[in-house]
């Protein structure tokens, strides 16, 4: 069962592994991706409205929640955002979508960004919610990201010195992850954190979403630094929380407007949690620039 009311949940095989999907609604296709460490359930105040309006698609990326968990291999590239974006391509193929829009948090931000530089003939337009591109962030990292965001290098250092430590208590380290980067723990439902502790306190789960930060600090940089100059062609919408570390740190539009031919997007009053903390602003900003 997803918590996605009115959604029904399937298991899709794109052809080289099986992702969980939630699937509700009618109308042009719509692609939600979730981030770390949830699953596509954070969508879960949001999607539902959304299905009035499109056809929405919700899926646990690869290594998170209920789909598979394939190795990442030597050099990670089982979790670069180059094979979870082509993950994407394929369930949306599979279930008869050639083109759709895309809106993504967090992990899946940086997946759907991925997405629109690999496969720009699929994607009409999309959303990136609460970050900035991964290589802006590293290049520039200083102090006050190294304090703000030290799981970038903790969840990247070689196995399994992360796993064993999240592994001895991940339920504490989850809710301590969403207190931290949210500004509203009461934005979380029971259900929803349920579902997020059920599928985080999963091993495999923890090793996966490792590999997809070890994946980060290696061969996703390889593959922005040989894509450096080209630019999102489809119309995208960036919004971040106000009271989070992403608009203080960064002049967000600005960074986008490096990489995107068209972009527009405003802070919304919460911290990273968007979808959940915002969830009324988050619906209708998705609504009226996806359409």
């Amino acid at each position: 069962m997803t918590i996605l009311a009115g959604f029904q949940q399937r298991r899709i095989n794109t052809g080289y592994l099986d992702l969980n999907v939630a699937i509700g609604g009618a109308g042009p296709p719509l692609l939600l991706i979730h981030g770390y460490p949830q699953t596509h359930a954070m969508w879960h105040k949001v999607a539902p409205r959304l299905a009035a309006t499109f056809t929405v698609v919700a899926p646990d990326l690869r290594g998170y929640g209920d789909s598979a968990k394939p190795p990442g291999g030597p050099d990670h590239a089982g979790y670069s955002k180059r094979a979870m974006a082509a993950d994407m391509v394929a369930l949306m193929a599979t279930l008869g979508f050639t083109r759709f829009a895309v809106a993504g948090h967090d992990r899946g931000a940086r997946v759907t960004h991925r997405l629109c530089l690999d496969h720009p003939e699929r994607v009409s337009r999309a959303a990136v919610l609460d970050i900035a591109p991964t290589y802006t962030m590293f290049t520039t990292a200083d102090r006050e990201f190294g304090a703000a965001y030290y799981h970038w290098f903790f969840l990247s250092q070689p196995f399994d010195l992360p796993e064993r430590l999240i592994g001895a208590d991940p339920a504490y380290y989850l809710r301590k992850k969403l207190a931290q980067w949210g500004r509203d723990e009461s934005a979380f439902t029971p259900e929803a954190l349920a579902e997020y502790i059920r599928c985080f306190s999963n091993p495999e789960t923890i090793h996966a979403t490792c590999e997809d930060y070890r994946a980060a600090a290696t061969i996703d940089l390889v593959h922005d630094e040989a894509d450096l100059g080209r630019r999102i062609n489809c119309p995208l919408l960036v919004l971040w929380g106000g009271k989070g570390f992403i608009g203080k740190k960064y002049d967000v539009l600005g960074v986008w407007r490096e990489r995107a031919e068209d972009v527009r997007g405003w802070a919304l009053p919460c911290g990273h949690f968007l979808p959940e903390e915002a969830p009324d602003a988050t619906c209708t900003a998705l609504r009226e620039h996806l359409l």
